[in-house]
């Protein structure tokens, strides 16, 4: 996909993501990463040190957030670069019945935040967000949204 840096506008759209995230993923995403904390696997841990449930790791959330914007760029070379700050946990309850299911969702949108003309860059202004599920009976299909990363940007340099 040839994204033509002059059809973008300041506040345009790129899309829009839901990802969904499961104890296994963390599982899985602490074995890749070398990343073994147990508040991203161990409930009674991640409860003892004052965590309302197991939480996923910040650099999964993050490299999750930014596919929005790889896949719209068509290259994740031209993503040159990418920050964020990070506000709230993503809490992943255990959730199963003949297998382990996803219990909660990150939620990414994204939108052109400003254009450079001389270095035909855009930089894309992401927002995350993830279920509340704070409290041990919350369900993630009514539970207040809350942005989990901010001021999360990438900025993506065009041919």
């Amino acid at each position: 996909m040839t994204i033509a840096f002059d059809s973008l506008e300041k506040g345009q759209q790129i899309g829009e993501r839901r990802i969904e995230l499961s104890r296994a993923d963390l599982v899985r995403y602490a074995g890749a990463s070398g990343d073994l904390n147990p508040i991203h696997w161990n409930e009674e841990f991640a409860r003892a040190v004052d965590l309302p449930d197991v939480i996923a790791h910040g650099m999964l959330t993050m490299g999750a957030a930014v596919q929005l914007v790889t896949d719209w760029a068509g290259d994740p070379g031209a993503v040159v670069d990418y920050q964020t700050r990070f506000t709230k946990p993503v809490v992943v309850p255990n959730r199963f019945g003949t297998a382990v299911e996803a219990s909660t969702a990150l939620t990414v949108t994204g939108k052109i935040g400003a254009l450079d003309d001389a270095t035909r860059t855009v930089r894309v202004d992401l927002t995350v967000t993830a279920p509340d599920l704070s409290a041990e009976d919350a369900d993630p299909a009514t539970a207040a949204q809350l942005k989990v990363l901010v001021k999360a940007q990438a900025v993506v340099q065009l041919a």
